[in-house]
């Protein structure tokens, strides 16, 4: 490398969903960024190939084709990068990390908004004890940040959280850029429930919506919601945090009010009438926190921590229960 060269970081990205192609609209704004991304679908590595955009996602954000290198092998994908930044739906994470070892001397991003469903874990548990990967070397991605905002270039905020403090600022500077500001917490473990636990909160903001409830409602909603979410996590896990910061109320009020939130979108259906079923098949997307709303139950009666918009959630989505009935009953007797 000659004097004044960049070198070059090279970033393997498993998933090629809106926030994964987000990401990497964000990451290559920067000229000495290489990524390698991998994706199930041959179809879409062809296009993206050919056109520099994804065909199903964001597919208005154009992608610089001299350094994204598309692939449909994971290995491959693995070991060109030195970052591997992991943003599959959590539900199909331990199936897609399955047939592979994942290499013990990169450093793992996730951007993952959910729970393992088979370890029970969220992403850095999962990755620490099913993977052996020291809890040093991982970083997790939150927001508040919608990737259709990204792909607008409007002005949008991540979360890098992280152990590691050199870790974690390499990360930001990855990532800060001309519309992108970035933020740093060592609370790896407690953001990255709270980025769970938001879109459960989301999914009855959402509820709320469809059954025809107003803004003075919602605001009383999201301001429990806040609670619930702070006694969930010093419960489960005991940190000084302060979580009127953005890592946790920001990304819950912006998941909760957004047009974009996906889960809201998932809950406003739930609240008109819509079942389960339906509206997974008329969003064609994943709503994390439909699987993440059971996983949250089961631990909040392991811990005995009464958590009322987290059953109600559950009462709806799981149980069957009519949404009407559950809200009028939440609204009355504990938004208090």
């Amino acid at each position: 490398m000659s004097k004044g060269e960049k070198s070059i970081k090279r970033i393997g990205v498993v998933g090629n969903g809106s926030w994964a192609t987000a990401l990497i609209k964000i990451l290559t704004e920067k000229s000495d960024i290489e990524i390698h991304w991998w994706m199930r679908d041959e179809e879409s590595v062809s296009y993206i190939t050919e056109f520099h955009h994804n065909p199903k996602y964001l597919s208005s954000a154009e992608l610089p084709g001299d350094r994204i290198f598309p692939t449909c092998d994971l290995n491959y994908c693995l070991e060109m990068s030195e970052w591997v930044l992991l943003a599959v739906p959590s539900a199909f994470l331990g199936k897609t990390l399955s047939q592979i070892e994942l290499p013990k001397d990169k450093k793992y991003v996730t951007a993952i908004k959910g729970i393992e469903p088979q370890s029970k874990l969220v992403v850095a548990e999962y990755l620490q004890q099913e993977h052996q990967i020291p809890l040093e070397q991982i970083c997790l991605i939150s927001g508040p940040c919608h990737a259709e905002e990204v792909a607008l270039e409007k002005l949008s905020y991540l979360t890098v959280s992280a152990l590691n403090d050199e870790l974690a600022t390499e990360l930001s500077d990855l990532l800060r850029g001309r519309y992108i500001k970035v933020m740093q917490t060592r609370d790896l473990i407690g953001a990255e429930y709270a980025s769970v636990l938001k879109n459960i909160y989301a999914i009855g903001s959402g509820i709320a919506h469809g059954l025809n409830y107003g803004d003075n409602f919602q605001a009383v909603f999201v301001s429990y919601a806040i609670r619930e979410m702070k006694a969930f996590l010093h419960a489960l896990h005991q940190e000084n945090r302060d979580v009127k910061e953005s890592a946790y109320l920001g990304d819950l009020l912006v998941t909760c009010y957004s047009q974009f939130s996906r889960n809201r979108t998932f809950g406003n259906m739930l609240g008109k009438g819509y079942s389960v079923k339906s509206a997974q098949l008329e969003m064609n997307m994943v709503a994390e926190g439909y699987y993440a709303t059971d996983l949250v139950y089961q631990k909040a009666i392991e811990i005995e921590l009464d958590m009322p918009i987290v059953r109600a959630v559950h009462e709806i989505a799981y149980q069957g229960k009519l949404p009407r009935k559950v809200f009028k009953k939440l609204a009355e007797e504990q938004l208090y």
